[in-house]
């Protein structure tokens, strides 16, 4: 579903990401685990094409097509879909219009019900201010459950959310497994540990890979092997 090899993206002088290799398979929760500057958020913009982080070098395909080039919208229309760490908002839109922009069958009501927002409260509310960060979140991950992408690439999706159990986290990422893959880009070892596969990014590189279970031992070890031979220390 997602080949990444050799990505290189420097941003204000500094190496953010350096030769990353990656692939996402179809159907599989791929978990990126990584602490806090580790380059993760930009690794997600730049698979999704955001203004300002295009890669210097290196290739991203994206269902056997090559997308290192193409615009973020044309990415999206291809069936990719980014939920933000921090949700946009979209002044002058109610929830439910912000839905349906390009959903396919979904309900949205539905969609709200899953992220534990009852639509009856929702629906027609507008998509501003009023509205807290966590409440935002959801309805950005319902946004995503909407579109039922072909790769979900979640970036944080805990972050904001004081009042979303780990249980529903974990049922809106199996609903969007079912439609196709996902992306988890996370720093919490608990939510990394149901995913068919893991990486772990330190230092704008990969580091380790594999089953969820060796990766997360490695990343609660706090310390990792560069392959430049260094020894970096996650804090």
């Amino acid at each position: 579903m997602l080949q990444v090899s050799g990505l290189t993206l420097t941003l204000g002088g500094h190496r953010i990401l350096d030769g990353i290799d990656l692939a996402v398979d179809a159907g599989e929760l791929h978990a990126l685990l990584g602490a806090n500057g580790a380059g993760k958020s930009s690794l997600a913009y730049s698979l999704m094409g955001c203004a300002g982080y295009r890669p210097e070098a290196g290739q991203i395909r994206f269902a056997e097509a090559d997308i290192a080039a193409m615009p973020m919208h044309e990415r999206a229309r291809r069936g990719m879909a980014l939920a933000w760490q921090e949700p946009a908002r979209f002044e002058g839109l109610s929830v439910r219009d912000y839905l349906a922009i390009g959903a396919r069958e979904a309900d949205p009501a539905d969609c709200l019900a899953q992220v534990g927002l009852a639509p009856d409260d929702y629906l027609f509310r507008p998509l501003d201010k009023t509205l807290s960060g966590g409440e935002r979140k959801r309805i950005e991950l319902a946004g995503v459950l909407a579109l039922q992408p072909q790769l979900a690439i979640l970036d944080e999706p805990t972050a904001g959310i004081d009042f979303l159990s780990q249980d529903e986290i974990a049922g809106v990422i199996r609903a969007l497994k079912r439609r196709g893959a996902v992306l988890l880009i996370t720093h919490q070892e608990q939510l990394a540990a149901g995913a068919d596969r893991a990486s772990q990014l330190c230092g704008g590189r990969i580091v380790c890979r594999g089953d969820a279970a060796t990766v997360i031992e490695n990343f609660k070890a706090r310390r990792c092997r560069r392959c430049d031979g260094e020894t970096c220390d996650h804090g």
